[in-house]
């Protein structure tokens, strides 16, 4: 058995992609779709955010991972594939991995020299799992089917990641999953930020250190590579805030006094103020998100919870 193999299908139009991202900038307002935060510096660092004492979502949903192991690999079963979705360094399937006894791991993200060097470190110390990593970028439709098996499904889709679609979105996502669950055993572990005090939700987006006002403007580091621009990163400040109504903390990058920036020759003025929208993260209440996996197609539902109720990992059959 090979160590691991590496399946590329990223459908890349580089015009098409260039075309969408300026036209985005352009916009009123202007915003960057959050793929573009994860070149291989902003992987990092959203790896040191996810151990920043601010950032309770990473303990807290190992913590209730931990507590309700035994519960939860009961839910999943054992001897199937599991599926990591924007897996990352797989470090969280990898705790997982030791316990459901899957025969197959496919770890499915946009990053693809991360899959590359996590599966390599995996690889050894699964030596009896079939190891895949698909690239591609699912939150354009997810499409897995030519890279499963017969074999019960377990999607895994950890770290609240849910929480950057809209609630539209993320209803034709779970649906999207649902379909993939054809073979009796399959389902979806899940985790879910929920709502909370305002204060705790903006500390954990706007730490102490700038860890995460560092991620957000590499975004812009990323942006000047694919396009050629000339965006200056310190001139924009980290903006991150909870959206009561919309139940959602926004990312944004402030333009600290005038900028002007150039797209294919042309400028755009970025007045002093002016945000550009980076990221959204909607937080759920557990009753509301166990209905929707149920209005996507899940029979059985369930969830566990830390005792102040921060997290909710979900098992939908």
């Amino acid at each position: 058995m090979e160590a691991y193999r590496v399946v590329r299908r990223l459908q890349i139009d580089p015009t098409a992609e260039r075309r969408a991202l300026v036209a985005a900038l352009r916009a009123t307002p202007p915003h960057i779709p959050p793929k573009y935060f994860y070149d291989d510096l902003g992987c990092a660092l959203y790896g040191a955010i996810c151990a920043l004492p601010e950032y309770y979502p990473t303990r807290t949903e190992w913590a209730i991972f931990s507590a309700y192991r035994t519960e939860i690999a009961r839910a999943i079963g054992s001897g199937g594939q599991f599926v990591d979705l924007g897996a990352g360094d797989c470090s969280k399937g990898e705790s997982l991995l030791q316990v459901v006894a899957a025969k197959r791991y496919v770890a499915v993200d946009i990053a693809e020299g991360q899959i590359e060097r996590s599966l390599a470190r995996l690889a050894p110390a699964f030596p009896g799992v079939e190891m895949l990593g698909v690239i591609t970028d699912f939150s354009l439709g997810l499409d897995l089917r030519s890279d499963l098996v017969e074999l019960p499904t377990t999607f895994f889709y950890p770290g609240s990641s849910i929480g950057n679609f809209t609630p539209d979105e993320a209803s034709v996502f779970l649906k999207a999953i649902r379909r993939h669950c054809e073979v009796p055993g399959s389902g979806l572990l899940i985790g879910v930020d929920t709502i909370k005090d305002k204060a705790r939700l903006e500390a954990a987006y706007d730490d102490s250190l700038g860890v995460t006002a560092a991620f957000n403007r590499n975004i812009l580091n990323n942006v000047n590579r694919v396009l050629g621009t000339d965006f200056v990163t310190s001139a924009y400040a980290h903006r991150a805030f909870y959206n009561m109504e919309a139940a959602r903390i926004e990312m944004h990058l402030e333009a600290m006094s005038t900028q002007v920036v150039t797209f294919d020759g042309a400028p755009r003025i970025f007045g002093a103020g002016e945000r550009i929208h980076t990221e959204n993260s909607y937080k759920y209440e557990s009753e509301h998100f166990a209905a929707q996996l149920e209005q996507a197609g899940f029979g059985t539902v369930r969830f566990w919870q830390d005792a102040r109720c921060d997290f909710a990992v979900f098992h939908a059959a």
